[in-house]
């Protein structure tokens, strides 16, 4: 069984062991060769020791319950949304991708310099070429964004300009127009006031200690705590895609590549499925499997994402994912994103180590980690 997955429908009506091998032969048969499977194929090519008729009438049942269909009255058998997520959530083991293939990745890897943005592009092309998908890469960034300091800078009159600086490196400029002019000398009181208070802080922390400032500096935190969320909303600033050309013919309708498309090119689109679907990062790292949008979002109800974090943490992390129609890969496909989010988490953190050596010897001809920022 495999628990690479996020699936939402755990009263899945239970099969006979030889309707579960039924299901899992068309639906890897189909996955090969988008056409639909017969009992006879089923018989001809595989040792389930029962008759066609028999592998006929499960078939019969299986499409009762729902798990697969039959396009024409007397043509085989094609997954059906829930019988691809029976599949994964059940039947699915813990693919490998063979060490032939895990070695070429790594190897394509060592042959670009060790830049982030060398990598992420190459994690783009790696994954949608190993899983003849489209694939997704984002940069990575801030796992929490906190508070780091703010200044306040009288400009004249009763505007002041606020400088707030997170702990992702985002820097926020907001010109207030105060309801009576203040000094400077003032104003850096309140800022330094404000540091101390909220140092490390997230929003939410922030705003609960808005009761104890004073009217000015309770304006200040909460404007500080709306941009911090709004930053923290716009984690995923960069990313790096491939394959989509080459995989619409891969789609069996119009509608379905139109969704990959507007998953891969439409930021609003993509930025909710990241932040409804995948998991915080662990180290683990996770794979979890879209099948049609989990019954959750109708934007993406004839497509099926992979998808992965990467990187440090509680520190640093980033997304990757391939996307396709429901009738990929889903063994070839999980194995291929988990082994290059591993890879990139390594690789983050010998950045990330590389990076703190050259601080602790004063050396700054750093890497940004945050090419986004």
């Amino acid at each position: 069984m495999s628990d690479n997955s996020q699936l939402d429908n755990p009263t899945l009506p239970e099969l006979s062991q030889r309707q579960e091998r039924i299901l899992a032969l068309i639906v890897q048969e189909y996955t090969k060769h988008p056409e639909p499977v017969s009992s006879k194929q089923l018989a001809d090519h595989n040792s389930l020791g029962v008759s066609s008729a028999t592998i006929r009438n499960d078939m019969a049942q299986l499409e009762e319950l729902g798990y697969v269909a039959s396009p024409h009255t007397s043509s085989g058998r094609v997954p059906t949304t829930q019988g691809y997520r029976y599949f994964v959530k059940i039947l699915m083991n813990d693919a490998e991708l063979p060490t032939a293939e895990r070695a070429l990745i790594e190897q394509k890897f060592s042959e670009v310099p060790s830049m982030l943005e060398q990598w992420l592009r190459q994690a783009a092309r790696l994954l949608a070429r190993t899983t003849q998908t489209a694939s997704l890469v984002t940069s990575p960034a801030a796992t929490s964004n906190t508070f780091k300091h703010l200044e306040l800078i009288s400009i004249q009159g009763r505007l002041t300009l606020m400088v707030l600086v997170t702990t992702s490196g985002a820097v926020h400029q907001r010109m207030l127009s105060l309801a009576e002019p203040v000094s400077q000398l003032k104003l850096s009181e309140s800022a330094e006031r404000i540091n101390t208070l909220c140092a490390n802080l997230n929003a939410n922390q922030i705003r609960l200690k808005t009761r104890f400032l004073p009217l000015l500096e309770q304006e200040v935190v909460e404007l500080a705590a709306d941009l911090i969320d709004t930053s923290g909303n716009q984690q995923y600033r960069v990313f790096y895609r491939e394959g989509l050309s080459d995989v619409i013919n891969a789609f069996s309708d119009g509608v379905a590549a139109q969704q990959a498309v507007r998953v891969l090119e439409e930021r609003p689109i993509l930025e909710m499925i990241l932040a409804q679907f995948l998991q915080p990062l662990m180290d683990d790292n996770n794979v979890q499997v879209i099948i049609a949008g989990n019954e959750k979002l109708d934007e993406i109800d004839r497509v099926s994402i992979v998808l992965s974090r990467y990187g440090i943490p509680d520190q640093l992390s980033g997304a990757l994912a391939v996307v396709g129609p429901t009738h990929i890969n889903y063994g070839r496909a999980i194995s291929t994103v988990r082994h290059v989010s591993h890879l990139m988490t390594d690789m983050m953190a010998q950045l990330y180590q590389e990076e703190h050596n050259k601080e602790g010897n004063g050396n700054s001809n750093t890497v940004t980690l945050d090419n986004g920022s």
